[in-house]
């Protein structure tokens, strides 16, 4: 049996999938065109000030536990974090504003005083919430979906009896539009379809599941930011004995007919890998590394998710009245979706994600600053007047900031770093910048992503472009069904 396994990539998903396969017993070799490792998960420094500039929510902290736990090591020791009492706060332009507690009670008690709803109504919803992830989990996240022998488990054949239960029929917006009697509570709970770049007014009600991760198991953060999850688990990966070769750009997989024979990496052949796992994005495995073999339109039809616009500014202020996470909500929210999915452009009041890591980690920012991270969603990049679109939308946001918080942004802003969908694209290999691959605004979407396997022998597929998705907890699902598809190599 081969002992020597390529990984392409030193995404969240790359790291976990070597992680994996090092306590197997495999010789780990990982190669990463960038200088770092995450991905996605990266940082700015500058001035003083430090960005996280990618994943900013932390839940489900026991699937990087389970990576440490790989070797014995102490999780606690190597890595830190804290749970937050506030998930996130909300804006609505009426002037409510909602904290979205991390306790299942505390959450309802705060909906029932703002929005009127009733306390116990919320705790079914979440509790729902909790029974739904129960049953998904197993069959459509931690599990792989195009090998038909999973689909007579009894997970599987439990998931189908219940199969009502998971409201595939319905549109979140329509179960969310019926448990709920105040429409700010309805669009707090429909903006979970942006977690995986969808829309609500389209995908499932199944993305009731969501909820779930922060309001019953709750949100945390790192105590050195959100890189710090990268960082830790590429020191967990060297320990393990995994080589890391930044700056090595893989050009080709070499294959042998059917099977996988190497990689050529910058220019030098190396042929002695029989097995190869990709974290690069899927469409442009098969456009750069994979150019023989004929390009599998099949997987690229469909709807692909949300990218985005992000604004880093330094901002030589504090403001109290913001939390880590902060929501300012559009007043049109189906307009919003209806600009990003049908129009493909941007809605001219767009909701606005403020992202201050500050809050929690003090050295992010000088003494009396802080790091501004504000986010917008957009559509994927399809030739878009992005320039023009930006300079547009850029005043919308100031004045909306301006007229919700009261912070004039002109008055404080230090300095500006922009990323944008064609950025995203050209930093992280995101085809079109989307940032999760497809989207799943149909009930077939898990279906339609690209499975963890190839046709060739020995080449695997993690990531956020694959099966189950985007996001850490999901890309470190997919290195987990990976690591299972390959057998452990006896000692």
């Amino acid at each position: 049996m081969p002992k020597k396994v390529a990984v392409i990539g030193a995404g969240i998903g790359g790291i976990a999938v070597s992680a994996r396969l090092a306590a197997k017993g495999y010789e780990i070799d990982v190669f990463e065109k960038n200088d770092r490792p995450g991905g996605k998960m990266s940082e700015i420094r500058h001035e003083g000030f430090r960005f996280d500039t990618g994943p900013s929510l932390f839940t489900l902290p026991n699937l990087i536990g389970e990576l440490f736990e790989l070797v014995d090591d102490d999780f606690a020791s190597h890595f830190k974090y804290s749970k937050q009492p506030v998930v996130c706060r909300y804006f609505y332009e009426d002037g409510m504003i909602i904290n979205a507690y991390g306790e299942t009670e505390e959450f309802a008690e705060e909906l029932h005083r703002k929005a009127g709803e009733d306390s116990k109504n919320v705790i079914r919803y979440l509790g729902e919430s909790s029974r739904i992830y129960d049953f998904t989990y197993p069959v459509f996240i931690n599990n792989s979906l195009h090998r038909f022998r999973n689909y007579y488990s009894k997970d599987f054949i439990r998931a189908l009896f219940l199969l009502p239960k998971l409201k595939p029929f319905k549109t979140l917006h329509e179960i969310n539009q019926r448990s709920f009697t105040h429409p700010n509570t309805v669009q707090l709970f429909d903006r979970f379809a942006t977690y995986n770049g969808s829309d609500p007014f389209k995908t499932p009600a199944t993305m009731i599941v969501i909820p779930h991760l922060e309001h019953n198991l709750g949100a945390y953060f790192p105590v050195k930011g959100m890189y710090e999850i990268a960082q830790s688990l590429k020191s967990l990966c060297e320990r393990m004995g995994v080589r890391f070769y930044f700056n090595c750009e893989v050009q080709e997989i070499l294959l042998s007919g059917n099977k996988v024979a190497g990689l050529r990496v910058n220019g030098e052949d190396f042929l002695d890998y029989k097995i190869i796992v990709s974290d690069l994005d899927i469409y442009f495995l098969y456009k750069k590394l994979l150019k023989k073999l004929p390009f599998p339109e099949k997987w690229f039809r469909h709807e692909r998710s949300t990218s985005a616009l992000i604004f880093y500014w330094g901002m030589e202020t504090e403001s109290p009245g913001l939390d880590l996470h902060n929501i300012l909500f559009s007043a049109d929210y189906q307009q919003e979706f209806n600009c990003l999915f049908n129009l493909r452009t941007l809605h001219s009041d767009p909701t606005v994600y403020i992202f201050i890591s500050s809050k929690v980690v003090a050295e992010d920012a000088p003494a009396g600053c802080e790091n501004w991270f504000v986010m917008i969603n957009t559509p994927e990049n399809v030739g878009q007047d992005w320039d023009l679109m930006i300079n547009d939308v850029r005043g919308q946001i100031e004045k909306k900031i301006k007229r919700i918080t009261g912070i004039d942004i002109s008055q404080h802003r230090k300095f500006e770093f922009i990323l944008d969908p064609r950025g995203i694209e050209e930093k992280t290999a995101s085809y079109r910048g989307s940032l999760y691959g497809n989207s799943s605004n149909t009930i077939w979407a898990a279906f339609q992503r690209h499975p963890n396997f190839s046709k060739i022998r020995g080449l695997y597929y993690t990531g956020g472009s694959v099966h189950p998705g985007g996001g850490i907890p999901l890309c470190l699902s997919s290195a987990k069904i990976v690591a299972d598809m390959i057998p452990s190599i006896k000692k």
